[in-house]
């Protein structure tokens, strides 16, 4: 286990200090140590933003990401890295904005002028304008180089957490990232926490430029109103994704002065677009989306893909866009389901897999899933400093595609998931009911209020996939029984 952690830990070490120098600060035009030089931030921009890509998916609409990366000009165009006073290594750095297809509602950017909205933090908006303060917080974050800032300041010790920790999880020795299908400097990245006064200063940066781009930045402090509302209905105080942050409903107060503060100045804030923004989001998905996977009736069924294999009682799944993972209630075994994109057969695969270094072959055999799919199996050891891990390596031949489960525990705990380990994969099947394979995920249907009335009674007596009134209320930026007036636009979500 020590091993891969600790080749996490410095392979990190390496990126966050191996190329310190004096470097400028297009903000406040100020010289201090960062990390990395400009340029080594926009090849690590570039490269994590290709994993990032590959691992969670462009949400597929073509109009919102048009119309996402027409507003990052726009408001790109208001910042400091396009005024005239600004280097010119930074005033020609293109910038990328992507929407991404996850329903977290979350922002955030890369070094180098990557940005990147989810799905689920857009259909959590109400208009252009609160969408601007977050683009310009998010730029903020790129012009004020907070990630090289961060980078440098983290001491061995602090990146022995997060190797071990904020990475996403360590699974019985097999670091986070492994997990995740991600490099370490990708998911360092991503998860990287920023200070609270560099928060501050990007909801500062955010609300300067969508000001000077004249749009309604007190509308931004609306956002944040919900984001405390999620918090509260999730029974803590701050979103994990957010915990570095300021407290949200600091922001709410803060957003709407700083904004003032700029209207003092004479930068006019009327631009709010409610209607185009409305017609962008209509009917986009709602929540996970089910055709890549869910569990009904104790399997995970894959309608997309048309596969389904049983989930034991009791396992969390984590359902990912390139795998699915299942932990064990007692988290001392764990199983990962990946396409093997590197195979052509399920012989191959798992002997692909097996010839790595460190690999101890106990068996390996030809197998069957459901008694008609081909398969291989491999019953291995994994060597490890703090206690040994023995893994089933499992793959099956479906529709053109190999399926590799790694099923592994530690060697002490074998004869306790052995036969788990085994009936998975045995009974990886083809899906064909019927229901199943035509779900389709939710989506938003933007209408006007019928009548005058309150929130709770313009909503369908019955709403898809568990959704709650108490959550579309916080999506709409309402109360559960605000008085709505009759025409008002509102998000109702259809499946």
């Amino acid at each position: 286990m020590r091993r891969f952690r600790d080749a996490v830990i410095l392979l990190m070490l390496v990126a966050l200090t191996g190329s310190c120098a004096i470097q400028k600060n297009p903000v406040t035009g100020s010289t201090r140590l960062l990390a990395w030089n400009w340029n080594q931030e926009v090849q690590i921009g570039q490269e994590v933003d290709q994993e990032l890509v590959a691992q969670y998916g462009l949400y597929d609409d073509p109009a919102v990401a048009e119309y996402v990366y027409d507003l990052g000009k726009v408001i790109l165009a208001e910042s400091h890295m396009r005024r005239e006073d600004t280097d010119r290594q930074f005033r020609e750095t293109e910038f990328f904005f992507r929407v991404l297809d996850s329903p977290v509602v979350n922002a955030f950017a890369l070094p180098g002028g990557y940005v990147y909205f989810t799905r689920g933090l857009m259909v959590h908006l109400n208009n252009e304008a609160q969408l601007a303060v977050v683009v310009g917080h998010e730029i903020g974050h790129v012009a004020a180089r907070h990630a090289s800032q961060r980078a440098f300041r983290q001491t061995l010790g602090q990146i022995a957490i997060i190797g071990g920790a904020v990475l996403g999880q360590e699974f019985l020795g097999l670091p986070g990232e492994s997990i995740l299908n991600l490099s370490s400097q990708a998911a360092q990245l991503i998860f990287l926490s920023y200070s609270r006064d560099a928060e501050r200063e990007s909801d500062r940066l955010g609300v300067e430029y969508a000001a000077m781009a004249g749009y309604a930045a007190a509308d931004g402090a609306a956002f944040f109103t919900s984001l405390k509302r999620m918090s509260e209905q999730a029974g803590h105080a701050i979103p994990t994704m957010l915990s570095s942050h300021p407290d949200p409903g600091e922001r709410e107060k803060n957003i709407p002065r700083m904004a003032a503060e700029w209207a003092e100045k004479g930068y006019s804030q009327e631009i709010r677009n409610e209607e185009r923004y409305f017609q962008i989001i209509d009917g986009m998905m709602y929540g996970d989306n089910p055709r890549e996977g869910f569990v009904d009736n104790g399997q995970f069924v894959h309608p997309e893909l048309a596969f389904r294999f049983p989930v034991p009682s009791q396992w969390q799944l984590i359902n990912q866009r390139n795998e699915v993972i299942l932990l064990s209630p007692s988290q001392d075994a764990v199983m990962i389901l990946r396409i093997d994109g590197q195979a052509s057969t399920a012989r191959e695969s798992v002997q692909n897999f097996i010839a790595q270094e460190g690999i101890n072959i106990n068996s390996q055999s030809e197998a069957q899933s459901s008694g008609q799919y081909t398969a291989y199996q491999a019953d291995v050891t994994i060597p490890q400093r703090e206690g040994d891990l023995r893994a089933l390596i499992y793959s099956v031949e479906y529709d053109g595609r190999v399926y590799r489960y790694i099923n592994y525990t530690l060697t002490g705990k074998w004869d306790d998931y052995a036969q788990t380990f085994s009936q998975v994969p045995e009974q990886f099947d083809r899906l064909t009911d019927r229901r199943i394979l035509a779900i389709q995920p939710v989506r938003l249907n933007v209408v006007p209020a019928p009548r005058a009335d309150r929130f709770r009674n313009l909503l369908p007596a019955q709403l898809p996939m568990d959704i709650t009134p108490e959550e579309l209320a916080i999506v709409n930026q309402v109360e559960l029984d605000e008085q709505i007036p009759a025409g008002r636009l509102l998000k109702i979500p259809v499946q």
